[in-house]
């Protein structure tokens, strides 16, 4: 068995296991929040592009579901500053932006009901400025979705650490992020757990944490 398996599997019978499952309990809990508690999510994975989730976090706690909505973009990008996130202009331009889709959980839901999470992942990358493939990803796992791959720099260095591929990718393009999404999802099949599940634990083996 691989190495990278191996860890994992002695991280399922530790303590790291109680955390990751309260973690999970918190996504799917999402299924019965509101409008603004989902929009609130996609501004954070929006901020979480070249930058620290804890950043992100420290910006979304601060605003609160109601002021991604509310506050202008000169209060946005004071706040963005204030938590010493490096892009604030770009970042408050695109959160204003995106609150033409503050209905995304009624969008969403939609499209999974026709097109699958797949599908609702290709709606936000098109739709929502400041998404990518991982960004959409992330947000699709953080209200409750559990099937997609959040390709970030940490998951891409262990894969890359355990023979999973051969180099991490310096930019990924559609083509290279699903080709990376697929071996993804064979480790998570390999442990009987789902990719959301996979990669708390190994966001959890580079960092010591189990962030969202």
């Amino acid at each position: 068995m691989n190495q990278l398996l191996k860890e994992i599997k002695l991280l399922q019978k530790s303590p790291v296991r109680r955390q990751v499952e309260a973690r999970l309990r918190e996504f799917s809990a999402f299924e019965s929040k509101g409008a603004p508690e989902w929009f609130s999510e996609l501004c954070f994975c929006i901020l979480t592009a070249n930058s620290k989730a804890a950043t992100a976090i420290n910006i979304q706690c601060e605003l609160g579901s109601s002021g991604f909505k509310e506050h202008g973009e000169k209060e946005l990008r004071q706040c963005i500053l204030r938590n010493k996130h490096r892009f604030y202009n770009n970042k408050a331009r695109f959160i204003v932006e995106a609150r033409k889709h503050a209905n995304v959980k009624e969008i969403v839901q939609q499209i999974v009901r026709e097109s699958g999470e797949e599908g609702a992942r290709e709606w936000l990358v098109r739709n929502v400025k400041g998404l990518g493939y991982k960004e959409a990803s992330h947000f699709l796992r953080n209200v409750g979705y559990t099937s997609l791959a959040i390709l970030d720099r940490h998951i891409l260095g262990l894969m890359q650490q355990h023979g999973f591929i051969s180099e991490r990718p310096k930019s990924l393009n559609k083509k290279k992020y699903l080709g990376i999404e697929e071996k993804f999802r064979g480790i998570a099949k390999a442990l009987g757990m789902s990719p959301a599940e996979l990669d708390l634990y190994m966001w959890h083996m580079k960092t010591g944490k189990v962030l969202k």
